[in-house]
């Protein structure tokens, strides 16, 4: 028999059970990932259990009368099990809007997990929200790099790479999130933005997962030049900030990280990118992704629906 319940603080291991046997889950959903700025949030995480065993998650919060989910998580929606099937989850998606409906709550902002993040297929949830009427809110565009299918750099990208190598640019793992922080910032600043993690909220989260958030840089002479911050979800890596300095787009430091990464990484099954559009999905930012699609990367997309309650 299966139930819906919220989360409590007491079922931290159950919930990160879940995700580590879940088809969709990855490092973003682990609890410890997502408390980092709890405080932030209005939790209204649930639990799903099949005769009182965790199946599934469902992270998520709420703004005013609207749960998201989640507001913290770039996406997330249902993590479920092998344990769930396509008539389950049907009947997971209505307990789910009758215990927000008795919260007082007018919809759902759901963030789906994109298929190339999937360890296994995991798509009734997207049939159970057809099924209940959402409709597509909003579609971001994220590179994708299938490290083990065919492709390639283009001419320039590998003319950039061998440029680096001969200016003496080094790739290594740092310690030095201080140093890559402050360069970031000030990058960002020129596009009047900031980065989404301070540097304490990244020391935390390095310091909770030290094997699956990485930092790499590429230096000369002990110069920054440019840096990656590398997300480890398993099947495939993310890049989750890139920045370069002045003199290390003039010398293509970020091209060689890059190029380092995608050979480091090879036994894995994708390599992100990130996404390249703005306001909302309705702006794409051509430049960037032009950028990503030089290494060979090509197209995913991240969507958003709004369930009605």
């Amino acid at each position: 028999m299966l139930a819906v319940r919220p989360y409590v603080p007491s079922d931290s291991g159950a919930w990160d059970a879940v995700v580590e046997q879940s088809r969709n889950g990855v490092l973003l959903h682990r609890r410890a990932y997502m408390d980092y700025h709890a405080d932030r949030f209005a939790d209204r995480s649930l639990m799903v259990e099949r005769h009182g065993e965790p199946v599934a998650i469902f992270p998520a919060n709420a703004l005013g009368k609207t749960v998201v989910s989640h507001g913290g998580l770039t996406y997330a929606g249902l993590i479920s099990t092998q344990a769930l099937r396509a008539e389950s989850t049907l009947s997971v998606f209505e307990m789910i809007g009758e215990i927000y409906r008795a919260l007082g709550m007018d919809n759902v902002v759901y963030k789906a997990v994109p298929h190339v993040f999937h360890a296994y297929p995991a798509d009734e949830d997207l049939y159970a929200l057809h099924r209940l009427g959402a409709r597509l809110k909003r579609r971001d565009i994220s590179s994708i790099i299938a490290l083990q299918e065919s492709f390639c750099f283009t001419d320039g990208r590998r003319r950039a790479v061998n440029k680096a190598r001969k200016e003496g640019v080094q790739i290594r793992a740092s310690a030095d999130l201080a140093g890559f922080h402050a360069l970031l910032s000030e990058v960002l600043r020129k596009h009047r933005a900031a980065p989404t993690h301070s540097l304490d909220e990244l020391r935390l989260l390095q310091a909770r997962f030290p094997q699956q958030i990485v930092l790499y840089d590429a230096r000369r002479d002990d110069e920054l030049l440019a840096g990656a911050i590398v997300y480890d979800f398993g099947r495939g890596v993310h890049t989750q900030y890139l920045a370069a300095s002045e003199e290390g787009r003039r010398v293509n430091a970020l091209n060689l990280l890059l190029a380092d990464l995608i050979e480091r990484y090879a036994g894995r099954h994708y390599f992100s990118l990130g996404i390249s559009t703005e306001q909302e999905g309705k702006a794409l930012n051509g430049g960037l992704i032009s950028q990503k699609e030089y290494f060979g990367a090509r197209g995913v997309v991240h969507d958003f629906y709004e369930w009605a309650l």
